[in-house]
């Protein structure tokens, strides 16, 4: 299994931790360490998973909107998108659970033209709020269908580290990675107002596989 090159920090940490405490365990509790060892080895194995790398055929696309992260649709409105398009979008979000790949791709391809971190609180990743206040990133991309779209990595109560690799004037591939969320969260895509929607509340997505909205040319 290929493990995402977020994860060696965690578990170097993790590896010295469990470590530790499955060594005490067994010096201090004897025949009764298996009831910490046994647990240890769980969340250990837990956590590769979370960082695992599945294999993607990833497609070119021009109009279609691709998920940009493995979840299940919370959300899908019209709203007033503020810190860039200024203006009506329509807002998809996709909340994350821990237990789902957390590599961030591209929606859409095109020009990445901005890109932002706000610091923020850690309310809960479904709460709606979450989009303006919570720890976050802000990406917008020129399509190459000529619109814009704007996308967000939102920190939620667990997800404490947000990555991305993105600058401005790179070139964005729709379903390629541009950045990592660890341990749960949420992302956010705002399109615009005359955009195609092709997933309902409720869907679970595949990112970099699944078409969630079209956009007119």
């Amino acid at each position: 299994m290929k493990l995402h090159k977020e994860s060696k920090g965690t578990i170097i940490v993790a590896s010295l931790l469990f470590a530790v405490i499955g060594l005490l365990s067994i010096y201090f509790l004897e025949m009764w360490s298996l009831a910490i060892i046994i647990p240890l080895l769980i969340i250990y194995g837990l956590i590769f998973w979370f960082f695992r790398v599945p294999h993607r055929d990833i497609l070119n696309h021009k109009e279609n909107v691709i998920a940009p992260v493995d979840g299940k649709v919370v959300m899908i409105k019209e709203v007033d998108e503020d810190e860039f398009i200024q203006g009506k979008a329509i807002q998809i979000s996709i909340f994350m659970s821990p237990l789902n790949v957390h590599i961030c791709r591209y929606p859409v391809s095109g020009e990445v033209i901005y890109k932002k971190y706000h610091p923020g609180k850690y309310l809960v990743a479904w709460h709606e709020k979450s989009s303006t206040e919570n720890e976050r990133t802000t990406i917008a991309i020129k399509s190459l269908t000529n619109h814009t779209v704007v996308f967000r990595q939102i920190a939620g109560y667990v997800a404490r580290r947000i990555v991305f690799y993105c600058n401005e004037g790179d070139q964005a591939k729709a379903g390629h990675e541009f950045g990592f969320i660890k341990f749960g969260s949420r992302m956010d895509i705002f399109l615009p107002i005359d955009t195609e929607i092709t997933c309902k509340i409720g869907d679970k997505t595949k990112g970099g596989i699944d078409v969630i909205a079209k956009m007119k040319e």
